[in-house]
């Protein structure tokens, strides 16, 4: 401290912190503690820091180093999280695929990343094998994984990393149909972390369950998260309901998230099940797309608070993800409470703010915050405009503090946990010189949420919706298939006076419920 300033450049040195620091920190401190449990093995925070360590050096030998990236195509496996560690300790970054994406979304993404090395699992490499992915290593998990990591040592590679290096490479879809790489830093999951604790999503004395694919956030910041603090990660292989049933039923869990299309399932099997949880604090999520008695029944049977959550992959569980709704009570309302570490406002379409009940764009800041997306420095410079960034997402706020959803801004359709955008399904579709017009909408779905159909304007008179269908083959992920085909003459198609189509009342057509229709004036549609 010199002429009464401080030094902060010294400062922030001492401040700095990675996941791969917090990791090895609790390794050292609890190696005989339980880190995962998965597929009915365990895994040691002792064990989990020697394959980490051991992978870290192939990587390294494999000319990863900080800034680099690897590719993971797999379900839900201890492997997978030790790649992601291990890349964290070169400051490389993990590209994580969905793997219900089509082929040629799994060729883009692998390019889009251009990694050094891909890992994936048995189930999935017929699938890898058939794809133009131009990575020029490739291990599969299993025999062959298990080669590298014996004969690697086991030794901590310490590399100069800084909390703004990128950890994770998640993909999100775009308005164009083309997936962006959501790139989130060591810091920002961190501090994901940070609100999941202050919010209640996770707890000191409880484990966790992740059943979503990690390349979900759901369960990757969830997951991180866990083994950061030292605490026992339950990696499920999707919606396994026995397993999970048996977990929440023999230890303290921490919170079930349950997307639109298991929630049926599980009220179902909870009528007749004889477990109860034993200590389970919080479940759900995304109530916005869940029946309201539904979100009064399932809490009930699993005797914990609904989770009232509205996020993003861009900025984790904020910023409107602190509320919750009592164990078995109907929400009247579904707002909103403002999460732990951020700031948010309202704007309308010049970015200038809007005042209390008046629908307006949401735009976010805070320490969860990605970083931008790879290699898109247009959509960045659009996105983080004014210093803020814009999720696209209509809210209005309440005299009460509180917010409410309204539609998306670029109307996006959220089915099963899965982000649709009509304008990539109508790109398809509209290619067709059979096709003189296609357009998606959203219809609600017990089991989905939400699901796209599609409105179609004949070019050709005998076109079928068999036809229309086989256009989509292989164009993209089967869960963005249109559900139901409708044909309508030119005429029909509802428009604003600029000519632009009026989703909503097509949407009406199908007999949405009345909390799903659009309160949007007309100035924002």
């Amino acid at each position: 401290m010199t002429g009464g300033q401080i030094d902060v450049q010294l400062a922030a040195g001492a401040a700095e912190l990675t996941i791969d620091v917090l990791f090895r920190a609790r390794a050292r401190l609890h190696p005989r503690r339980v880190a995962i449990e998965c597929a009915g093995a365990r895994t040691t925070y002792g064990e989990l820091h020697e394959r980490v360590n051991r992978l870290t050096h192939r990587l390294a030998q494999a000319g990863v180093s900080r800034g680099e990236r690897v590719l993971v195509l797999a379900e839900n496996r201890a492997e997978y999280i030790e790649v992601v560690l291990a890349a964290a300790c070169l400051g490389a970054m993990a590209a994580c695929l969905n793997y219900r994406l089509s082929g040629d979304e799994l060729t883009h993404c692998s390019r889009l990343a251009e990694p050094r090395v891909a890992f994936v699992s048995e189930r999935f490499a017929a699938v890898w094998g058939g794809l133009d992915h131009g990575v020029p290593q490739t291990l599969i998990f299993g025999e062959q994984y298990e080669h590298h990591l014996a004969h690697a040592a086991n030794t901590e590679i310490t590399a100069e990393l800084h909390p703004e290096d990128g950890l994770l490479i998640l993909y999100t879809s775009g308005t164009t149909g083309l997936p962006k790489g959501a790139v989130i830093s060591h810091r920002a999951e961190i501090a994901r972390a940070s609100v999941a604790f202050l919010d209640g999503s996770l707890f000191a004395d409880t484990a966790t369950v992740c059943w979503s694919p990690f390349c979900h956030i759901a369960t990757a910041d969830f997951a991180l998260a866990t083994l950061m603090n030292g605490l026992k990660l339950h990696f499920v292989d999707g919606f396994d309901m026995p397993t999970i049933f048996d977990i929440i039923g023999r230890e303290p869990i921490a919170n079930v998230s349950l997307q639109p299309a298991v929630i049926g399932r599980i009220i179902e099997a909870l009528k007749s099940a004889q477990i109860r949880p034993l200590d389970l604090r919080a479940c759900g999520g995304n109530a916005d797309l869940v029946g309201r008695d539904q979100i009064g029944e399932v809490s009930a049977l699993l005797n914990a608070p609904y989770r009232n959550t509205f996020g993003a992959t861009e900025t984790g569980l904020p910023p409107l993800s602190k509320s919750r709704f009592p164990i078995g009570v109907r929400p009247e309302r579904l707002s909103k409470e403002l999460s732990s570490l951020c700031r948010i406002k309202l704007v309308d379409e010049h970015d200038a703010e809007v005042p209390v009940g008046t629908p307006g764009e949401l735009l976010f800041r805070g320490p969860t915050l990605f970083s931008g997306y790879w290699r898109a420095p247009e959509v960045n410079a659009v996105e983080f405009r004014g210093g803020w960034f814009h999720l696209g997402d209509i809210m209005v706020a309440n005299s009460d503090g509180t917010y409410d959803y309204v539609d998306r801004r670029k109307y996006m359709i959220k089915s099963g946990g899965e982000n649709i955008y009509p304008a990539e399904i109508e790109r398809v579709l509209g290619a067709s010189p059979r096709v003189r017009e296609a357009i998606v909408v959203r219809k609600r779905d017990a089991r989905w949420g939400e699901v796209p159909v599609a409105y179609i304007v004949k070019n050709a008179t005998d076109l079928t919706a068999e036809e229309v269908l086989r256009l989509c083959e292989g164009k993209f992920a089967r869960y963005k298939l249109p559900k139901e085909i409708h044909f309508l003459d030119e005429s029909d198609v509802p428009r604003s006076t600029s000519g632009k189509v009026k989703r909503f009342e097509l949407e009406q057509r199908l007999y949405l419920p009345d909390d799903l229709t659009p309160k949007l004036p007309h100035k924002l549609l």
